[in-house]
C-alpha cells in the first residue's frame, strides 16, 4: 500500500484572469496532519475543491487515496468539512448524520454518540435553530463519524469556543495516531502550530514553502533581551548592529533588545564585553514565518 494519500502535479485553476491555484506540486503521507496555511483568498478552499473534483483543473492533476476524488468509492473514504457548510434548515442534526452515513456505507452508533457527547451537540434540533457554533459542530461530527482515512477540513474551528477547540485538537491527534490523514486548511496560526506535522504556506495560489513546524520555527526571527548592569552606550549598540544575523536593535533602560534571523551566536558575542545580568529569549512561532512570506 502506498504511503502517499494526496499527490498533486502542476495542479492549476484559473477563473478567467484570476489565478486561484497555480502549479501546485504537493505530497501528503498517510497518518500525517498537514497544515495548509494562508490568508483568505490564497487558494486553500479551491485546492480542496479540486481534490474532491468539485472543480476541474485548468491543467495538472491530483491523485487522492490512489484514485480520483470524483470516484464515489474514494469519496466514501473521505471526511469533508467545507468552510461554508450549508444545510437545509429544516433538517435535524440526526437527519444530516443519517444521510451522510448512508452515502458512506453506514456508521458506528457508539462512535457517533461519543462525538455528539464530546461536542455537546443535541442531534434532535433543526439546523435552522442552531447557532453558528452549533452548526459547525454538526459539520465536524458528519466529517469524523465514518472514521475516514482522509479528512479534508476547511477552517474547521470557526465559531467554536476555546473549550471545544481544545476538544477538536484532541480528536485530530487521536484519529491521526490511528492512521488517518488530515489536511487542515486554516489561517489560524496557533491551531496549525499545535496540530500539524508539516505546513504548506500558500500565497496568491502558489505554494511558497513546505516544511516541518520545527524547521519553520527555526527559520523564524528570534527575539533576545539582554538585561545589563550599567549604561548602554553607542559603542555597545554598534557591536550588536554589526553582529552576524542581527537584523534589529533597540534599547530601554537596562535592556538591549535584539532581533536575530538565524544564529544567535553573533548577538551573544557582541554582549561579551558588557555585564549581562540575564538573557530572556522570546520563543518564536509561526506568525513570524507567516509574516515574512507575506511581507
Amino acid at each position: 500500500m502506498s504511503d502517499e494519500v494526496i499527490r498533486t502535479e502542476d495542479l492549476t485553476k484559473h477563473f478567467g484572469a484570476v489565478q486561484a491555484v497555480e502549479g501546485l506540486d504537493l505530497s501528503i503521507r498517510r497518518g500525517e496532519v498537514f497544515g495548509y496555511l494562508g490568508p483568505n483568498g490564497a487558494g486553500k478552499t479551491t485546492t480542496i475543491r479540486l481534490l474532491l473534483d468539485f472543480l476541474r483543473p485548468t491543467r495538472g492533476r491530483s491523485v487522492v487515496l490512489g484514485g480520483s476524488g470524483a470516484d464515489p468509492a474514494v469519496r466514501r473514504r473521505i471526511g469533508y468539512l467545507p468552510g461554508d457548510l450549508r444545510l437545509d434548515p429544516v433538517y435535524r442534526g440526526a437527519d444530516v448524520f443519517e444521510f451522510f452515513g448512508a452515502l458512506r456505507g453506514g456508521t458506528e452508533k457508539g462512535w457517533v454518540d461519543s462525538l455528539l457527547q464530546r461536542f455537546e451537540l443535541d442531534p434532535g434540533r433543526p439546523v435552522g435553530e442552531l447557532s453558528t457554533g452549533n452548526r459547525r459542530k454538526v459539520g465536524l461530527v458528519q466529517a469524523f463519524m465514518s472514521r475516514p482515512e482522509l479528512l479534508l477540513l476547511d477552517e474547521p474551528t470557526s465559531g467554536l469556543d476555546p473549550l471545544l477547540q481544545h476538544e477538536f485538537n484532541a480528536l485530530v491527534r487521536e484519529v491521526s495516531a490511528e492512521g488517518a490523514t488530515v489536511l487542515l486548511s486554516s489561517h489560524v496560526l496557533p491551531e496549525v502550530e499545535a496540530l500539524a506535522d508539516r505546513v504548506g504556506i500558500v500565497r496568491q495560489g502558489r505554494l511558497v514553502a513546505v516544511a516541518g513546524v520545527e524547521e519553520l520555527r527555526r527559520g523564524a526571527r528570534q527575539r533576545l533581551d539582554f538585561h545589563v548592569a550599567g549604561e548602554v552606550d553607542e559603542a555597545d549598540l554598534a557591536r550588536f548592529r554589526g553582529a552576524p544575523d542581527v537584523v534589529e536593535v533597540s534599547t530601554s533602560p537596562g535592556v538591549v533588545q535584539v532581533v536575530v534571523e538565524g544564529s544567535a551566536d553573533g548577538a551573544v558575542k557582541a554582549a561579551a564585553s558588557m555585564e549581562v545580568v540575564r538573557i530572556v529569549s522570546h520563543e518564536s512561532d509561526l506568525e513570524d514565518v507567516f509574516l515574512r512570506f507575506y511581507t
